[in-house]
């Protein structure tokens, strides 16, 4: 008979998460620690890395450690790979989380604009996932889990870089799944409803806007990094070794209202 405790533990495992210093990143960098996975972390800013890391340690008791990247440079992914295997000797799990997004009118987009926000979204998100599946052959399997978004599909107004970049993320979830199937990796993703983040924050601060969102939410609330977190846990545990290829929406009932 399962534990059905144990089928949820991520003991001994260790996890990268991108963009893992605020936000969704961090609400799932917590949960995967506080079900016993050690962390390696990535992002931009060192500072906000550091101090998240602290507080997890200290709460979970776990090893966590960071590392500063461009992750515009796709050059660099085997070598932060390479990194990670040092401190920790392997890897189980990749959270593809990273990300960036330029609010304009579809009319007003430039050519930089499109490259600033495809570069993280999705060509980064690509290349990271590739780079982390070599590993994870030689390893005999794992999971990967990407961030994708209400936006892979439904369209919102003046964000037509970032949709664009989400349904690209919803396709190749389903693409990288049916490839990796033979080498046991599980290829998920998770698409967060409205979640207020430094991202997102712009969305919440009109008044009007924000009220028109809660009001398409059944469950009559936005949601947190912490439900973010939960289910990429569910999708990184042993719970999910028989789910590949699906994007899981986690938007209160948006979608199906």
């Amino acid at each position: 008979m399962n534990n059905y405790l144990d089928v949820f533990s991520l003991q001994g495992k260790v996890s990268l998460v991108t963009g893992g210093g605020r936000g969704i990143g961090l609400g799932i960098a917590r949960a995967l620690a506080g079900a016993g996975s050690d962390l390696m972390m990535l992002a931009r800013t060192e500072s906000q890395l550091k101090e998240a890391a602290d507080a997890i340690t200290r709460d979970f008791g776990r090893k966590v450690e960071v590392m500063a990247v461009d992750l515009t440079q796709v050059d660099n992914f085997p070598g932060i790979i390479d990194q990670t295997l040092e401190r920790f000797g392997r890897l189980d799990v990749f959270v593809n989380n990273a990300g960036s997004n330029i609010r304009k009118p579809f009319l007003e987009v430039t050519a930089e604009d499109y490259s600033q926000v495809m570069e993280i979204q999705l060509r980064s998100a690509y290349f990271m996932a590739q780079a982390v599946a070599q590993v994870l052959v030689r390893g005999g399997g794992g999971k990967i889990i990407n961030l994708a978004s209400l936006t892979s599909k439904i369209a919102v107004p003046n964000i037509s870089i970032y949709g664009a970049a989400k349904g690209g993320i919803f396709s190749l979830t389903k693409a990288m799944a049916l490839e990796l199937a033979p080498h046991n990796i599980n290829v998920n993703a998770v698409a967060p409803g409205y979640v207020r983040t430094a991202m997102t924050e712009a969305a919440f601060k009109d008044k009007d806007r924000s009220a028109w969102m809660l009001s398409r939410i059944p469950l009559a609330r936005f949601g947190t990094a912490e439900d973010i977190g939960n289910t990429v846990l569910f999708l990184a545990s042993p719970a999910s070794d028989y789910l590949t290829g699906e994007v899981i929406f986690v938007d209160g009932g948006w979608m199906a209202a």
